[in-house]
């Protein structure tokens, strides 16, 4: 009777909804969009106020990039020890502070501390929420894991606008200023809403499908990194994330040496400037797309799938990048089969490793965007300074993904079996160990019990 209890309390928590997680998570995320795909925004006002140069001035994206990267692992260990409120609302306060102290800085180093703040604190809310919502969803774990970050993604789609216009009618000062305690008060009160599931919680009647295996155990990051198919995953999303990464930074510079940004398609916007409208669109909208896809084929199929159609679409692109509506449409293609790593690779973190320790380990995953950008943004520009083409770059972005793509199919897959079937094994055998053991207390009591009569 006490069992069946316990199992009930486990089972389905009564005062917490798991919806209601995902929706605080997803206005989270998209309340810290603007710090990376709203900053292309700010910089040409930043040189003229800095008296500073756009590298100069582009240090200060770097040092985001690294922050709210690198720092995820140590950021998502104290969610998984402290719990996300707590650490995902310290992040809302940094990454306001971020945006408010760079409208305050008055030397390029001054900017580059604070917005390295902000970085710190987006790290801690993505990593903290994109972790909340694995532990949450194992059946939907692609699904879900995509929503999340995608909004993310296509969270500046609604803000680019008033952001730009701010800038123009009253400075970019007092745009960081307002949009940094807006962006901080919605972060901050989101979180007040996001909690980790009970231990041992799973969703009611939930059983674990032939078409996504997913290990019964959960491994701690040191355990992880014991792992083969650790290695294997982070070389994987580096190649990815370096491709995705390249067209992100370098896409005003690329339409420029093409001679089609300022050709006007649509709705009186330029090739490049609807290019990376539609992009960050796509690119909000592919991870929950994937995420489901990855859900109903399994994860290294979905990306095989993923990375080949990417590779074809930068060969594609690269074919016809003289023309601005191709251009617009294949870099956006492009976007369609890059964005749903942010899907793919912490859902697959968890299935290999467990949900307990999932915010830590997808955090040390995650640092391989922080890799890849080091290749994609200054290798990539000095690559192309030094031969005068883009091509050779665009070569070695679909070499990536071919090779990712085949690592996923014909290495990934089989070495993730073996991992799932040695974890499963070794729970089977701890299951085993553990029932032999109460049988033989209660065959030790029995007998004492027939002793003393």
């Amino acid at each position: 009777m006490a069992t069946n209890v316990t199992s009930a309390v486990l089972t389905e928590p009564k005062i917490v909804n798991r919806w209601v997680q995902m929706c605080a998570c997803i206005i989270a995320m998209m309340a810290i969009a603007n710090l990376q795909y709203a900053w292309t925004l700010f910089t040409k006002p930043l040189t003229l106020s800095l008296h500073a140069t756009l590298a100069a001035v582009q240090i200060a994206f770097a040092a985001f990039i690294f922050c709210e990267t690198w720092l995820v692992p140590f950021e998502g260990y104290l969610v998984d020890r402290m719990g996300p409120r707590l650490i995902i609302g310290i992040g809302g306060l940094l990454v306001g502070a971020g945006w408010i102290g760079s409208g305050y800085a008055m030397t390029t180093t001054g900017l580059y501390i604070w917005y390295a703040i902000g970085g710190i604190g987006a790290g801690a809310v993505y990593g903290g929420c994109t972790g909340n919502v694995l532990k949450w969803f194992p059946d939907h774990r692609g699904l879900c894991a995509g929503i999340v970050s995608g909004a993310y993604g296509i969270g500046t789609a609604v803000t680019v606008a008033p952001i730009e216009t701010m800038i123009h009618a009253s400075g970019y000062r007092h745009a960081f200023i307002f949009w940094g305690i807006l962006q901080g008060i919605i972060v901050t009160v989101a979180a007040m809403f996001i909690v980790a599931p009970p231990k041992g919680w799973l969703p009611k009647a939930w059983k674990r499908v032939a078409r996504v295996h997913q290990a019964a155990i959960d491994m701690t990051w040191w355990q992880m990194l014991k792992q083969p198919s650790f290695y294997l995953i982070y070389i994987m999303m580096t190649l990815v994330a370096f491709g995705g990464l390249v067209v992100t930074s370098q896409l005003k510079e690329i339409a420029s040496f093409y001679k089609v940004d300022k050709v006007i398609i649509a709705f009186g916007m330029s090739a490049a400037i609807l290019a990376i409208q539609l992009n960050r669109i796509v690119n909000g909208v592919t991870r929950p797309l994937w995420g489901w896809i990855s859900d109903h084929i399994g994860r290294e199929n979905a990306m095989f799938t993923a990375f080949l159609i990417e590779g074809l679409a930068v060969y594609g692109w690269l074919q016809t990048i003289h023309r601005p509506v191709m251009f617009v449409l294949l870099s956006s293609l492009v976007f369609f089969a890059w964005g749903e790593i942010f899907s793919l690779f912490p859902s697959i973190t968890a299935d290999l490793y467990g949900r307990t320790w999932a915010t830590t380990n997808y955090g040390i995953v995650y640092t391989a965007k922080g890799t890849a950008a080091i290749f994609s943004a200054p290798v990539a520009a000095y690559v192309m300074l030094r031969t005068g083409s883009w091509v050779p770059v665009f070569y070695v972005m679909i070499a990536c993904d071919i090779v990712a793509a085949f690592m996923a199919l014909l290495w990934l897959k089989p070495v993730a079996a073996r991992a799932i079937a040695k974890a499963d094994a070794i729970a089977l055998a701890e299951a085993s160990a553990a029932q032999a053991s109460t049988a033989k207390k209660a065959q030790e009591e029995k007998s004492l019990t027939g002793t003393g009569r």
